[in-house]
């Protein structure tokens, strides 16, 4: 299967919901690295890194979110393909 890395912004009532660590355990459980952080207009932004399968699996989790955050949209990018070793939670954007 291709391997595809794949940019999201997501926005709504995203920050301060356990969004991030809910991305992270759902990048991890399914195989993809890659990152997410909190910009400073409120979204959330990730790089979704691996199998394109798994990758879509997770852009669909992200799209719904955890339970108390309220997911209005997502802008999704296919980026060049880059190696993680992981996937992080990195500092906020400014």
């Amino acid at each position: 299967m291709a391997s595809i890395c794949l940019h999201l912004v997501v926005k709504g009532r995203v920050q301060g919901v356990w969004f991030r660590r809910f991305a992270q355990e759902h990048a991890l459980s399914n195989g993809v690295t890659g990152w997410v952080r909190n910009r400073s207009d409120t979204c959330v932004e990730a790089l979704l890194c691996g199998d394109e399968r798994s990758v879509r699996h997770v852009e669909a989790w992200l799209s719904r979110g955890p339970e108390l955050a309220s997911v209005i949209a997502v802008e999704a990018q296919l980026r060049e393909f880059e190696q993680w070793e992981a996937f992080v939670i990195r500092e906020d954007a400014d």
